[in-house]
C-alpha cells in the first residue's frame, strides 16, 4: 500500500501513530535553552497581524477539529495554546496540528506502548532532561510546549529538514511512514492559506 493512501486510511479511521522519541545526550547550552523554553509560562495568545485574521484562523481550525473535540471551549483553548507555542518555537501551527492528529488523534490522555503521553506524545524522560518533576505531560499547555520545543530542537539538528526532524520526533528516523503521515495531514487537512501570524 502506498504511503499517501495509507495516510488517508489511517487518518480516516482515527488511529494514532505514536512512537517513541529517543534519548540523545544534549550539549549543556542546548539543554539550558530548551529548559528555559519549557519553563516559560507566558499566557497563550494569538499573534496575528490583526484581530480579524486571528478570528478567521481560529474559526477555520475549530471547525476542522470539532469532530475530535466537540466542546467548543476546550477546542478553542487547545487551538490558542497550539498557535502560541508553535509560534514561540518558530513552527507552523498547522504542522503541530497535523502531528497531533497522527500522534494521538487529539486524545489528551493518550499513552503509547512506549510510554509517550498526551496530545503530542512526549516521552517522560524529557521531564528529567528539561523540566521539573511536578510537570504533568497530560496538562495540555505543558504537553504542547514540550512537544514544540522538542520538534524545534529536531528541526535545528536536521537543518530544517521536516522529513528527518519528524522521524526523530517519532523515533522512526530513516523510515518514511510517520513523516509522510504528518506531512500529508499538515498539507491536507490542516493546511491553511491565510496568515498564521
Amino acid at each position: 500500500m502506498r504511503a499517501p493512501l495509507f495516510a488517508v486510511l489511517l487518518l480516516a479511521c482515527g488511529a494514532a501513530f505514536a512512537g517513541a522519541q529517543q534519548y540523545e545526550p544534549l550539549a549543556d547550552n542546548v539543554r539550558a535553552a530548551m529548559s528555559a523554553a519549557v519553563s516559560d509560562q507566558s499566557a497563550p495568545y494569538l499573534s496575528f497581524k490583526d484581530p480579524e485574521s486571528a478570528r478567521t484562523w481560529l474559526n477555520e481550525m475549530s471547525s476542522r477539529l470539532a469532530r475530535r473535540i466537540p466542546d467548543r471551549r476546550s477546542r478553542t483553548e487547545l487551538l490558542k495554546t497550539v498557535h502560541h507555542e508553535a509560534m514561540r518555537a518558530g513552527i507552523d501551527p498547522q504542522l503541530v496540528l497535523g502531528l497531533m492528529e497522527v500522534e494521538s488523534g487529539f486524545r489528551k490522555y493518550a499513552i503509547s506502548s512506549a510510554g509517550a503521553r498526551g496530545y503530542m506524545q512526549v516521552m517522560p524522560f524529557w521531564i528529567n532532561l528539561l523540566g521539573h518533576p511536578s510537570h504533568n505531560l497530560f496538562h495540555a499547555r505543558l504537553n504542547v510546549r514540550y512537544g514544540c520545543v522538542i520538534l524545534r530542537h529536531y528541526l535545528d539538528i536536521e537543518k530544517g529538514d521536516y522529513f528527518r526532524a519528524l522521524g526523530r520526533y517519532n523515533g522512526s528516523l530513516g523510515r518514511s511512514e510517520y513523516p509522510d503521515l504528518v506531512l500529508g495531514a499538515w498539507k491536507g487537512k490542516w493546511g491553511y492559506h491565510g496568515a498564521t501570524s
